[in-house]
C-alpha cells in the first residue's frame, strides 16, 4: 500500500442525489441491517456486518463475491455529526478485523496518506438527499482500480434499498 499525499480536489468523491428523507439515508448507511444489503459491487452479497456506531466505534462488513470468495473490511469512525457527516477511516481485514495489506488480496489500493473517509448528507428538500462520498485514494487511482465503479454500483443498491424504505415509512 502507498501512502501519498494529494490535494482534496483529487481523491475519489462520488456522489449520488436519492429520493428519500435524509435521515432514511442516514438510517440506510449506518444500520447493519441495511447495510448487509448493499455492502459490496454489483452481485456480491455481505453475509456479516457489525456496528458500533460512535466516535471511536469499529465496524468490520464482508463481502462475498458471486462465485463464493469472501473479502473483509474494517473500520472506525473518527466524527459523527448526526444526519450531517461521517468521518471513518476504512481498509482491508482479515474475518476478525485486523487490518491487512489488499496486495496479499490482489487487490490495487493506492491509500492517500492519512486521508480518511468522509460521507457528507445533504437535504435538498422534497425528500430528496445528496450522499457524497470521499474516499482515501486518489481519483484516478480509483478509475483504474475499479473502486470508482464499484461505488457507483453500491450507491445504485443503496437506491433500491431506500426505494423499500421510502414504501414502509
Amino acid at each position: 500500500m502507498t501512502g501519498k499525499t494529494v490535494n482534496e480536489t483529487e481523491r475519489m468523491v462520488v456522489t449520488r442525489v436519492f429520493d428519500a428523507p435524509r435521515e432514511l439515508v442516514w438510517k440506510a448507511w449506518t444500520d447493519p441491517k441495511y447495510v448487509m444489503q448493499w455492502w459490496g459491487p454489483k452481485g456480491f452479497t455481505s453475509p456479516h456486518c457489525q456496528i458500533d456506531f460512535r466516535v471511536g466505534g469499529k465496524f468490520l462488513c464482508s463481502m462475498r463475491t458471486p462465485d463464493g470468495q469472501e473479502f473483509w473490511n474494517g473500520g472506525e469512525y473518527h466524527e459523527i455529526v448526526l444526519h450531517e457527516k461521517i468521518v471513518s477511516s476504512m481498509y482491508f481485514s482479515d474475518s476478525k478485523g485486523n487490518k491487512i495489506d489488499p496486495a496479499e488480496l490482489g487487490i490495487e489500493h493506492e491509500a492517500i496518506e492519512d486521508a480518511y473517509d468522509v460521507t457528507l448528507f445533504e437535504d435538498l428538500g422534497n425528500g430528496q438527499t445528496r450522499l457524497t462520498f470521499i474516499g482515501n485514494e486518489p481519483m484516478e487511482s480509483a478509475k483504474n482500480s475499479g473502486q470508482l465503479e464499484g461505488w457507483n454500483q453500491i450507491l445504485d443498491k443503496i437506491a433500491e434499498v431506500l426505494a423499500e424504505l421510502v414504501q414502509t415509512n
